[in-house]
């Protein structure tokens, strides 16, 4: 019995230190009235063929983190949408370099975003 009284004791005091997540930055940049998701990626072969130009060269570029590596690229009718996170404002600014030399100026949405130091 007094067991019982102490794992219900220390549960308690876990669920009271355990914090839900602080989601207010993403739920914020994500309440537009139509993001574009990876979801939405058009499945023409114009399109699949310019992420996979724009995924070649990100990945081929050994300067990259792991986080540039899995930015998610998603096109439709010509227009590349870059999103996710990666480790600096160089890696952002090159990523969107990448992306308009292959789909052309003015065809680039770069919603990336800087991750936070650990």
């Amino acid at each position: 019995m007094k067991f019982r009284f102490v794992s219900v004791g220390v549960l308690a005091i876990a669920s009271a230190l355990a914090q839900a997540p602080d989601n207010t930055k993403v739920n914020k940049r994500d309440d537009v009235k139509h993001p574009v998701t990876a979801d939405q990626q058009s499945n023409n072969k114009a399109d699949v063929d310019l992420v996979r130009k724009i995924r070649r060269e990100i990945t081929n570029d050994k300067t990259m983190s792991t986080y540039a590596r899995n930015v998610k690229v998603i096109t439709r009718d010509g227009m590349a949408t870059l999103r996710g996170p990666v480790k600096s404002e160089q890696e952002k600014q090159a990523i969107e370099a990448i992306a308009k030399r292959v789909a052309g100026d003015g065809k680039v949405d770069n919603q990336l975003e800087i991750a936070p130091a650990k």
